[in-house]
């Protein structure tokens, strides 16, 4: 009887200990499959913030639109962290790495040796930066990187013509952020825009110093407008919305001028007085979507350099035309064309300018 009921008490023993293994294993299982599945891409901004109406905000609605597409959670699935200063970059990367991000991006070529810094740091880490590439010590791209560039001098080579046939006055400006070899792509494209289909068009060119100080971008709009420029042209980050704010001044007034904006399709930013004319629509967001994808489906390009001009639809000019004449419109696609197959190579450097000038005499 005693070996009976020792015998019914292991039974139960064994039977009670794999039903809470059992329970057990299915959490477990549970947490980790949500940890394997668990997709979160993050974005760090440059000091242009988020809202810079910009590149960081175009940026952020690419990463937004592929957590709609698959049922990621804004402010969880996909973050952004903002930077103030440049001494936020790597604090911020580096958060997000150590969150355990499936990819993070560094939006600018400012975040350029912050991204080689925390990617070298992290080498299974995925990153990703926006208008430059990423290397070792060795000037390799680092195999952990995604490096996104776009030909902005081509989308600029657009708007370019379309403000050197709207020109009344025959006199267009140029803002720039900060002078370096990216923002000279944007300016070079436009001047030989303009050159292309205006020669005798004068071009004003002024740089900011800085992405964020629109008090800076609406003093140059200021001395460009006094001098009789009509349409200004702003790559500047958030220093371009006080190039608007001037715009828009000088258009209550009863002078009527232009802005072309940059990165998004800024029409909206010159309402209500109507005086965007134009914008050079810059996918980031494209860029950022495509590359996310990528890193979601075990595909991360970490190593690659990928490129975005008008074959891939990564630049050109906005999809609002409204201000714009049938006649730019025309020019523009026949241009298009022509950068497309070679006929027209767009020239990003000074040196390339000049020698551009040249060829058209």
């Amino acid at each position: 009887m005693f070996k009976k009921r020792i015998a019914v008490l292991v039974a139960f023993v064994v039977v009670l200990a794999s039903v809470l293994a059992g329970c057990g294993n299915g959490k477990t299982s549970g947490s980790s499959a949500t940890k394997q599945t668990a997709f979160k891409a993050g974005e760090v901004t440059d000091v242009g913030g988020v809202d810079d109406k910009s590149f960081n905000q175009s940026a952020w609605e690419g990463l937004k639109s592929f957590a709609k597409d698959n049922n990621l959670k804004v402010g969880t699935g996909v973050k952004y962290l903002q930077s103030t200063q440049a001494s936020d970059y790597s604090p911020n990367l580096n958060t997000m790495v150590h969150q355990n991000f499936n990819v993070v991006y560094g939006i600018g070529f400012l975040m350029q040796s912050d991204v080689q810094k925390i990617a070298e740091q992290n080498p299974k880490a995925h990153l990703g930066i926006i208008d430059a590439v990423a290397v070792d010590k060795n000037n390799k791209p680092l195999k952990n990187v995604a490096s996104i560039t776009f030909k902005e001098q081509q989308g600029s080579f657009l708007v370019g013509v379309v403000a050197g046939l709207t020109t009344k006055t025959n006199k267009v400006g140029f803002v720039g952020g900060i002078n370096g070899a990216l923002i000279k792509k944007f300016e070079n494209g436009f001047k030989a825009g303009v050159k292309a289909v205006n020669p005798k068009a004068d071009i004003y060119v002024q740089y900011a110093g800085a992405f964020d100080a629109p008090d800076k971008g609406a003093a140059i709009a200021q001395t460009f407008y006094t001098k009789g420029a009509d349409i200004i042209y702003s790559a500047a980050g958030a220093t371009g919305n006080g190039v608007f704010t001037e715009a828009k001044n000088r258009t209550k007034s009863g002078k009527k001028v232009w802005v072309i904006g940059v990165d998004k399709d800024q029409h909206d930013q010159g309402l209500p007085e109507n005086v965007t004319l134009t914008s050079m629509v810059k996918r980031v967001d494209k860029a950022i979507y495509d590359v996310t994808k990528q890193a979601k489906a075990g595909k991360f390009p970490g190593g690659k350099v990928l490129e975005y001009g008008l074959e891939q639809n990564g630049v050109g000019i906005a999809p609002t035309t409204e201000n714009v004449s049938k006649k730019a419109l025309d020019a523009v696609s026949g241009y298009k064309k022509k950068i497309i197959d070679g006929s027209i190579t767009v020239p990003t450097t000074d040196k390339e300018y000049k020698e551009y000038l040249a060829n058209l005499k």
